[in-house]
């Protein structure tokens, strides 16, 4: 398996970055000690957001959405069929093909699953459903021409599926795994949530009424160094159900964009009143021609004790662990590179210069 690999140290102040069901900062007993956690799936949603609103070139351009039947009318249009009511109608059949008609929708018509498409696969199957209703307006082949271009829609440019994968229950054939592997983020050290308590002031109650708070209450929060782990079977990614179609400066610039979303994502919660946006204290980046993909979080199984900060001590525990591994199990790099030692621009190069 050919790997690039990204082992990311970051310090985030006070802040709660992701949620549990309860509002409080999720976290997970590691070593023997309670840490701070942000999980893999609210990493990837950042990424994701990020790169499709900062790097519009990379095709990070999917929605995971129910609300598909919108999307198939507008392509339906785009490619011919103006009259509403049919462009309506042939909408509903694609979405109940790829996912299922929610039946209960009461509003726009909705699937009963989230459903991970890109643009070019909407554009795809709508325009090949048109074409097939201007040629064959009452075709006995309708369903099974349907159900073929669904299948049949080909990934194409969808980088974001390509990368984070979708599972599709009604549409086996669009399941795809995605190329990009991620750990859940987990603090380097012990780590314990905290409490903020807050008020409010009423703006409009009178000086003399008391002296009370117009709401009082409790937010948790955490502050924590992390160790985030990225990878991207790069293998996978330039697969035929892939990326494969591609030329392989597409794949690159795709890599890149992927690098530096991962680098500079942070997830959203609480974004407005914690502001926790930082960027990483530090990062390896790995290009393997061959072996498997080894995240170094038991660098920390042993929580950092702070002494002159953490995250200086993280560094030196990641760098020395690596290092053991290497020695120890036979680890073979093609390549090692790491932030800050080099610039953002010359570590996206050094590495996506192993895509094909």
């Amino acid at each position: 398996m050919r790997l690039i690999e990204l082992h990311i140290l970051q310090s985030f102040p006070v802040s709660c970055l992701n949620r549990d069901d309860v509002g409080a900062p999720k976290t997970a007993v590691f070593g023997g000690a309670n840490r701070a956690r942000l999980s893999s799936q609210s990493l990837k949603k950042a990424i994701r957001d990020h790169a499709r609103e900062n790097l519009p070139a990379a095709r990070f351009g999917g929605e995971r959405t129910k609300l598909i039947y919108e999307p198939f009318v507008a392509a339906l249009k785009r490619h011919g069929i103006t009259e509403d009511q049919e462009a309506a109608e042939h909408a509903r059949n694609i979405a109940d093909k790829l996912a299922k008609l929610d039946g209960k929708s009461k509003d726009e018509p909705k699937v009963g699953t989230l459903t991970f498409l890109a643009p070019s696969e909407i554009d795809s199957i709508g325009r090949k459903v048109a074409e097939l209703l201007k040629e064959k307006p009452k075709s006995k082949d309708y369903e099974k021409s349907l159900d073929k271009f669904c299948k049949e829609a080909g990934l194409m440019d969808g980088a974001d599926i390509a990368l984070f994968g979708r599972m599709a229950a009604s549409m086996p054939s669009l399941t795809l795994e995605g190329a990009a592997m991620f750990s859940h983020a987990l603090s380097t050290h012990k780590a314990d949530n905290d409490l903020d308590f807050f008020a409010a002031v009423d703006d409009r109650k009178p000086e003399e009424a008391d002296a009370g708070a117009g709401m009082l209450g409790t937010l948790e929060f955490a502050s924590a160094v992390y160790y985030r782990y990225a990878a991207v079977n790069l293998d996978l990614l330039a697969d035929a159900d892939h990326l494969g179609s591609l030329a392989g400066t597409d794949r690159k610039q795709i890599m890149d964009a992927f690098i530096r979303a991962t680098l500079m994502a942070v997830p959203g919660a609480r974004k407005n009143s914690m502001n926790a946006n930082t960027l990483p204290g530090y990062v390896l980046g790995i290009a393997k021609e061959s072996g498997q993909p080894v995240q170094l979080i038991n660098a920390f199984e042993d929580p950092v004790r702070p002494k002159g900060g953490l995250m200086a001590e993280s560094i030196a525990r990641l760098k020395q662990h690596h290092e053991t591994l290497k020695a120890t199990w036979g680890i073979s790099v093609a390549a090692e590179v790491a932030i800050p030692d080099v610039n953002l621009n010359a570590f996206c190069e050094a590495l996506t210069q192993y895509v094909r």
